[in-house]
């Protein structure tokens, strides 16, 4: 047998060092991966052991129209919440008690879960798997709930039916006025994310970032005595302002609620902006909904009425569009205002006979006649005698074919064909507002770029985002110019043009009395699904700008197929443009150029002080001053106006009152209704709406003749009282 030698010894030595070396680092390594690269995972699985979480929910901001009046806002609720280990451990102590008594221990999950379906009106199944699921510390059961199962919740907390279940601070979007800005302001997901409109496109500014209280809790969930608790606050959301004036946004709403009655319309949009700035004042589509209570369940209904017409749909606007061809045509000195047309009924265009769409020739016209007639042949002609590159030049200056840049989401660029594509005859039709189309945002904004000295203005909807507690603005929207499209000189023949146009031919229904106002009429085919040309079918439209020397508003209605006798836009869209022209300009005190019937001159007068005093005072005041009046909010004595006090306004102007108003979020007030028989349209307006009720106006007319229901009925607040006017004189024809 042989002696292992030293040589031998040594090498095993060194071996089981090797070995011992190599299990060390190995050891090491392991601990170094779960003590240094995993330390953050072990620290988190630890705190979710130790502590419990609650997420304190951030308020999101509010959406503000430009004088400061809320049009979405949060209002505090509850969510009911429940938590299956507290109700384990209460289990456990029934089974015990149970054990010692010898009697069977009663199912404490079933009774709080058929407690709380009887409250809340859930499926039993679905909240007892929740309850007894003791995999999680704490589940969801219902959101927003109502004040009267919150306090029918409470009450079962403290007569212990309902262990294991608690309340929880929840926020609700709520918009005051309801329908009321619909597509614009867009809602809100029950969890609070903005889904459409100005909540969807402004989201990342008014969402804010929740908060947090962490507790120490064991290992049934219960928090321990003397534990240490941890507040995280919340960060709130900002608050949007918009370009939007919710007096104007109620004018335009009221009305064009209105015209689509009256001319059983399928739909209509209606714009306000201000054609110096392309600030938005108003914006309508209707039909629309409830903003506190969107159609979530019909998805079908819900995509057809949150589109906003207004910039996401495409029309062919008819002859509207002579605005553009006729300021295109003058500042390319293609014609001039001596220029003069000749309209056989027809025009012909490379042998093909385009109508004019009256059946009586107009002969030979001046421009202004012209205009005046809406004369489809003049304006072909205009078209041709411009050529393809010089009036597409001026298409795509005004900004056709392309979105405006507005700041809501889903605009639309509208259709221009494509210059290759063009013959002769389509140049002819586009002339005439056939062949193209727009959105009723783009061609509102064109006629604006005519009548403000030539700029194209690009229009916006939000005037600033600031900080909810310091009130800071931390993004400002300003009128931005985007190019000089046609010259002043132009633009102020374009005004002089279309001023005749109310005064003397197809827009005289959308004249106001004590000022210029310049206007178009517009009444364009439909086509169907197969392409061909709908007869029985039109859209009606009419737009206006007034003082027109200095155009401060501007307003496009645009009504979808009316089903009546007569369907040009001057008999459908014309006179509720006016309605929202003179209320508009009234109201912003704009000052009248042009005199009376009786052939006085506007007087103007000091607004006096009734800021502070009861509402009827107040009232006496602006009337025995010469003033009329809108109230805003619910309540009896006033806290602001506006015109401010001592400012020179327009006798006959309206002075805004704004009221007191109680935060009655969610609330059902009993309101009983006054009696607005033998009232004006503004003095009806003014007392319903300072009683909390909304109103719906019939027929036309000066004085309101029937009302529904009846005075002396008692009703919630915000519900619609129903006006029916007396009739008045039909308005003329095209």
């Amino acid at each position: 047998m042989s002696i292992p030698g030293i040589n031998s010894k040594k090498r095993l030595q060194w071996l089981l060092l090797g070995f011992t070396a190599l299990l060390a680092i190995l050891v090491l390594f392991r601990v170094g991966y779960w003590q240094l690269w995993k330390a953050s995972w072990l620290q988190e699985k630890a705190l979710d052991q130790w502590t419990d979480e609650t997420v304190v929910e951030a308020t999101r901001g509010s959406v503000l129209d430009r004088n400061g009046q809320y049009l979405a806002q949060s209002a505090s609720s509850y969510m009911v919440v429940i938590r299956p280990k507290i109700i384990q451990t209460a289990q456990a102590k029934l089974n015990k008690a149970a054990e010692e008594n010898n009697t069977t221990a009663a199912d404490c999950a079933s009774q709080v879960v058929t407690a709380l379906c009887d409250i809340l009106g859930l499926d039993y199944n679905t909240v007892y798997a929740k309850a007894t699921n003791v995999s999680k510390s704490e589940l969801l059961i219902k959101r927003q709930i109502s004040r009267e199962q919150q306090q029918q919740i409470s009450d079962g907390k403290e007569a212990g039916t309902l262990t294991g279940v608690y309340l929880a601070e929840d926020k609700t979007r709520y918009y005051p006025n309801r329908s009321f800005l619909t597509q614009v302001l867009g809602f809100t997901s029950v969890d609070g994310e903005g889904l459409e409109g100005i909540e969807a496109r402004y989201d990342k500014y008014l969402r804010g970032t929740d908060g947090a209280v962490i507790s120490e809790t064991d290992a049934k969930q219960e928090e321990l005595p003397f534990s240490v608790e941890t507040y995280v606050p919340p960060i709130d959301g900002n608050d949007v302002v918009l370009t939007i004036d919710s007096v104007i946004q109620g004018f335009a709403e009221t009305a064009t609620a209105k015209c689509v009655e009256e001319q059983k319309a399928v739909k209509a949009t209606c714009i306000v902006m201000d054609p110096r700035t392309g600030e938005v004042l108003a914006m309508v589509n209707k039909p629309d909904f409830d903003n506190n209570d969107p159609p979530r369940t019909d998805s079908d209904l819900l995509r057809k009425l949150v589109r906003n017409t207004a910039v996401a749909d495409a029309y062919e606007p008819g002859s509207t569009f002579k605005v553009v061809t006729l300021a295109a045509a003058l500042d390319s000195g293609a014609i001039n205002m001596d220029s003069t047309f000749n309209c056989a009924g027809y025009y012909l265009v490379d042998g093909e006979k385009i109508k004019c769409w009256s059946s009586r020739a107009h002969g030979v016209q001046t421009l202004e006649q012209a205009a005046q007639n809406s004369c489809n042949p003049a304006f072909m002609d205009m078209a041709l005698r411009m050529g393809q590159d010089k009036f597409y030049e001026y298409l795509y200056n005004f900004g056709l074919g392309s979105a405006t840049g507005i700041d809501l989401y889903g605009e639309a660029g509208g259709i221009v064909t494509e210059p290759r594509y063009v013959r002769n005859v389509d140049l002819a039709r586009i002339g005439f507002g056939h062949a193209i189309a727009v959105t009723p945002l783009q061609m509102l904004n064109s006629v604006c770029t005519a009548v403000n000295g030539g700029k194209l203005m690009q229009p916006y909807m939000v005037k600033e985002v600031r900080d909810t507690q310091s009130g800071a603005a931390i993004l400002t929207n300003d009128p931005k110019e985007i190019r000089q499209v046609i010259s002043e000189t132009t633009s102020a023949q374009v005004r002089q043009v279309l001023t005749a146009v109310v005064d003397n031919g197809s827009g005289r229904n959308g004249a106001v009395a004590g000022y210029s106002v310049g206007g178009k009429t517009g009444t364009a085919q439909k086509y169907g699904e197969d392409g061909r040309v709908q007869h029985d079918k039109h859209v009606a439209s009419f737009v206006a700008f007034a003082p027109a020397n200095n155009p401060q508003v501007a307003i496009l209605l645009v009504v979808d197929e009316p089903d009546v006798a007569v369907d040009y836009g001057s008999i459908v869209a014309a006179p509720y443009v006016a309605q929202i022209m003179e209320s508009t300009l009234k109201y912003l005190g704009v000052k009248p150029d042009r005199q009376t019937q009786d052939g006085d001159a506007a007087q103007t007068a000091e607004v006096p002080d009734v800021s502070q005093r009861e509402l009827e005072q107040a009232i006496k005041a602006l009337g025995d001053n010469g003033f009329q009046y809108l109230v805003e909010g619910y309540g009896g004595q006033v806290y602001k106006q506006m015109p401010a006090a001592g400012a020179q306004a327009v006798k006959g102007s309206v002075v805004m009152l704004y009221l007191e108003q109680e935060d009655d979020a969610g609330t059902d007030n009993e309101v009983t209704i006054p009696d607005v028989k033998g009232k004006s349209a503004v003095d009806a307006y003014t007392v319903l709406q300072s009683a909390g009720l909304r109103v719906k106006i019939l027929g036309t007319g000066n004085v309101v003749a029937q009302q529904k229901p009846e005075a002396g009925t008692v009703v919630v607040k915000n519900d619609v009282v129903e006006l029916t006017f007396q009739p008045a004189a039909a308005p003329s024809g095209e």
